[in-house]
């Protein structure tokens, strides 16, 4: 059978191009599909804030903040609850996961031109104790220039195998269907879309231009994400957290439309574990935004627990919970707007108000361009 390609990636994300870059260098012949404009490379890594999961770091051991494998993955599983039968490869993954972040990855990553805040964030804190949700220690590793930081490296990397003729990058294909032969996938077919120049994060045209159909010995998909679909978010919400809110904000444009995990599904795939969502709780609308419900993700020292507005404390609603020890209560009364931060640690009780200021924000695409030369210029030690 003639073949296209060695290797097909479905998605041009980080994750894509991770795969794209190590297959390339191992001499693949590597084809790489996304819907979106080449605009948009590097998909929902670019808006993160660039945090990474390493374990027993230097940067870790400077803040004497001690850390160790067997803790992490302690952390981990007890963030994670694995207690169903479909449950034995995510524990698979989450074991080899945890060795790597312990061993090589941060040597791995430097060799990529990445470099690390020195300060470790303490993300997903959860209760007080090693053994329940979220991270026992900080080990929230921040790299230089943020999301676009961390794709700089394997962009490049992937547009130098281009250069080469081992990477082909094909903008504005979707992938419809995967193809098989004797029960094995090795070929994609689908729809191209008309060009578009919009910028990035906003909705690209779906009318389509054409047809496409390409064959491999190897098919990756790393696309699947549905945090820009309120619909799916709303069908494969989680029965524990009750019924799914009226009014939602969403941190992801509307490409990322969980439209790869229907593909997969029709060509046989056992899609496992869609209520275990992650939701941030503490988060406000973009004031300039860029995507329709333009969310903007608050990360503060600790986690917070957010009341109603309109309502006194001791009466709201509460609309998130991610530590026990703190409780944040927003105020606006069209004059004013503040926030307090009770901090209930050892059994004291303590207030404190802060004036939020309103500034002038930039729109979408000039937070893009800033955003863009904040990342061209980043510098910072190992």
């Amino acid at each position: 059978m003639n073949y296209d390609a060695d290797v097909i990636v479905v998605g041009a994300g980080l994750a894509g191009l991770v795969a794209a870059a190590e297959l390339a260098a191992a001499g693949c012949r590597v084809i790489v599909l996304d819907q979106e404009p080449e605009q948009s490379l590097g998909g929902q890594a670019f808006w993160s804030f660039g945090g990474l999961f390493l374990v027993d770091s230097p940067e870790q051991r400077r803040l004497w903040v001690k850390d160790s494998h067997d803790l992490a993955l302690q952390a981990w599983m007890g963030s994670a609850g694995f207690d169903r039968k479909e449950d034995h490869w995510p524990r698979q993954w989450a074991e080899a996961y945890v060795d790597f972040a312990s061993a090589e990855k941060r040597a791995w990553l430097r060799e990529q031109g990445v470099g690390f805040f020195p300060i470790v964030g303490w993300a997903e804190r959860g209760g007080y104790g090693a053994t329940g949700h979220g991270n026992s220690v900080p080990r929230f590793h921040i790299v230089w220039g943020t999301g676009p930081g961390i794709l700089e490296p394997f962009i490049r990397r992937v547009r130098e195998a281009e250069a080469q003729g081992f990477v082909s990058l094909r903008f504005r294909h979707r992938v419809t269907g995967l193809d098989a032969t004797d029960g094995v996938i090795d070929g994609v077919h689908g729809e191209v879309l008309e060009a578009s120049n919009v910028g990035r994060g906003r909705a690209s045209s779906r009318t389509v231009s054409g047809e496409f159909s390409l064959r491999a010995q190897a098919v990756v998909v790393s696309s699947g994400g549905i945090g820009g679909n309120q619909d799916l978010v709303r069908k494969n919400w989680p029965k524990r957290l009750g019924k799914p809110r009226k009014r939602m904000l969403l941190g992801a444009p509307a490409h990322v439309d969980g439209s790869m995990v229907k593909v997969l599904e029709e060509s046989g795939a056992r899609i496992i574990n869609r209520d275990r969502m992650w939701h941030y709780t503490e988060g406000v609308e973009h004031t300039s935004p860029i995507w329709t419900k333009h969310g903007i993700h608050i990360l503060p020292g600790p986690s917070s627990m957010w009341f109603d507005a309109r309502h006194p404390p001791a009466g709201a609603a509460v609309s998130g919970v991610r530590h026990p020890g703190y409780a944040g209560v927003h105020h606006e009364d069209g004059l004013r707007s503040h926030m307090v931060r009770t901090h209930t640690e050892d059994h004291s009780a303590r207030v404190s108000a802060l004036r939020l200021r309103p500034e002038p924000r930039p729109n979408g695409q000039e937070h893009h361009n800033a955003t863009q030369a904040r990342a061209d210029r980043r510098v910072g030690p190992d």
